[in-house]
């Protein structure tokens, strides 16, 4: 480290033609993320296969984790807006799996198609709660690490989440 508390071989990024512009900060963010992102779906896949069900892709494991949130009955629509996720037909493609496995049921609301967790998904999700509170929420309280800080990164990345979409749309329009 320098005396200015930077590290002399500059920022960690993964393409530093990224990092050369105004906010270098935001390249190593980037990379951050990307690590993370990756790291996270890894987790995701194999906390379910040691729940019981490992054939789940990242995307089906969020779905039914957000089908299985609250107990509620969600429309496709309910679970795109959360999830952030444009291609419909992917959640789709997704909540077909997972009730072909009998994890959740489809019904209606009106006119509308909706889907709900089965008892068998419910278990699944429990079992899901039990493995990761062993093998991950007890180590990343070992690091010390403190609640409130974590809550406020959240926080910040669901504002940056925002940022990248409003680009995304002007992109969109070049």
């Amino acid at each position: 480290m320098s005396e200015t508390g930077s590290s002399p071989v500059g920022p960690i990024v993964s393409s530093g033609h990224l990092a050369s512009g105004a906010l270098p900060a935001l390249s190593e963010f980037e990379f951050g993320m990307i690590m993370t992102v990756h790291a996270f779906n890894r987790w995701m896949v194999r906390c379910m296969a040691a729940a019981g069900m490992p054939d789940l892709s990242p995307l089906d494991v969020l779905v039914m984790h957000n089908v299985n949130h609250r107990g509620k009955a969600k429309r496709l629509a309910d679970v795109c807006l959360v999830l952030n996720i444009e291609d419909t037909h992917v959640v789709s493609y997704s909540l077909k799996k997972l009730e072909k496995l009998k994890l959740i049921k489809a019904g209606r609301l009106g006119k509308e198609k909706t889907v709900q967790v089965t008892p068998a998904g419910e278990a699944l999700c429990a079992r899901y709660r039990e493995v990761r509170e062993a093998l991950l929420v007890k180590s990343v309280i070992g690091t010390g690490v403190d609640a409130e800080r974590l809550s406020d990164i959240a926080a910040q990345l669901r504002a940056l989440s925002g940022q990248y979409d409003q680009a995304a749309r002007a992109a969109a329009s070049l």
